[in-house]
């Protein structure tokens, strides 16, 4: 038998706790059992400790996540209503700027101003009496043989052939006018590269016709002035190039809707 005096060793403890848990059987050795679980006991208080120390006394669970999550959705809502507030901003600021702009009498003139030019600018439709003159080439062909033999220039339309007629007719009191359905208006430009004619950025081929808003009667005494349109009705004789006059009752020269961008410009002495 074991004695000891004052307080039992641990390791005294475990063996009599094992010897009340299991009986030891007959011829049994004592030492390999008592060994092992000291060892068991002894893991099992690395495993804890290690464990607390991971945790650094905190639960292994992380309990921040609803938090976070409630947290982002906070901020998105801020968010959201402060993207209100903003936009009842903007549309606050923009209606009293229209609004000042209605009752200021400096800007409210300028508009009225500028509303009243649309018309003679080209930036609106027009409709009423007219005159439509239409300009073609020859159908004869530089073949003849002799003196009076044309030439190829003498058998097509030029540039200066319908700019005579734009020109005859703006004198006779043109209040609109049209070149193969495109408006003209003051930054038009006429250009002809061979039998074809250039307005704004689009080629087109004759015949050329040319419609113009006004009194029918002041605009024909216009083309019968001018020098221009003469001497194309000259060559229409000559060379058999096509030229006719169409009064209208009642035309429509539509808006001008391309740019209106001025790219150069020169002052004239």
């Amino acid at each position: 038998m074991e004695y000891t005096t004052g307080t039992p060793s641990w390791r005294l403890v475990m063996r009599r706790a094992l010897r009340g848990l299991r009986p030891r059987r007959k011829g049994q050795r004592r030492g390999g059992w008592s060994v092992g679980v000291p060892l068991i006991a002894l893991a099992a208080g690395l495993l804890f400790t290690t464990s607390a120390t991971t945790a650094d006394g905190t639960a292994l669970r992380d309990d921040r996540r609803p938090q976070l999550a409630q947290l982002i959705t906070d901020k998105r809502e801020r968010l959201a209503e402060r993207d209100k507030q903003a936009n009842e901003l903007r549309a606050e600021v923009d209606g009293e700027g229209r609004q000042y702009a209605e009752v200021d009498g400096p800007v409210k003139e300028a508009r009225q101003r500028a509303d009243t030019m649309r018309q003679p600018a080209g930036f609106t439709a027009l409709a009423g009496e007219g005159l439509t003159v239409s300009l073609n080439d020859s159908s004869r062909r530089p073949t003849d043989t002799g003196a009076d033999a044309p030439q190829n220039d003498d058998l097509v339309v030029h540039q200066g052939d319908v700019q005579a007629v734009v020109n005859a007719l703006w004198a006779g009191g043109a209040e609109a006018m049209s070149i193969m359905d495109i408006r003209v208006i003051s930054t038009s430009a006429v250009r002809c590269v061979g039998n074809t004619l250039l307005l704004h950025g689009q080629v087109f081929s004759p015949p050329f016709k040319i419609t113009a808003i006004g009194e029918p009667t002041a605009m024909r005494r216009a083309l019968e002035s001018s020098e221009g349109v003469q001497q194309f009705r000259d060559a229409v004789a000559d060379f058999g190039l096509g030229y006719t006059e169409t009064v209208e009752r009642n035309v429509t020269v539509r808006a001008y809707d391309g740019s209106s961008d001025l790219r150069s410009a020169e002052v004239t002495e």
